[in-house]
């Protein structure tokens, strides 16, 4: 998708973007073409993503969002057994939150 693609805030579309941005990246990374991915999805346990992987979606999320959406400071904000927990839906939340607060600005 390309940065001037008019970006939704709501779940259902966040959660379209970061699922074809995290299929990309398994494809790419790992050659799996075919992982399920919903809200309750977490990246360590069922995607078994490394930390650079998260750099790559961080990436991908600027290359979408923009400054609207920060991850690494997402990130920075846990500890170390949430960002272990961390799920899809959880990601999808915070990205709905920041395009709204950026919106309201």
């Amino acid at each position: 998708m390309s940065p001037h693609t008019p970006v939704t805030a709501d779940e259902e579309s966040v959660l379209a973007d970061i699922t074809g941005m995290l299929a990309k990246l398994l494809e790419d990374e790992y050659g799996l073409d075919d992982v399920e991915i919903g809200m309750a999805t977490t990246f360590n346990r069922d995607l078994e993503l490394e930390s650079i992987d998260l750099v790559a979606l961080a990436g991908l999320l600027q290359e979408r969002y923009g400054e609207q959406v920060n991850f690494a400071e997402f990130l920075a904000g846990m500890e170390f057994e949430e960002i272990i927990e961390l799920t899809v839906g959880r990601l999808v939340e915070y990205v709905v939150t920041s395009l709204k607060a950026a919106g309201a600005s």
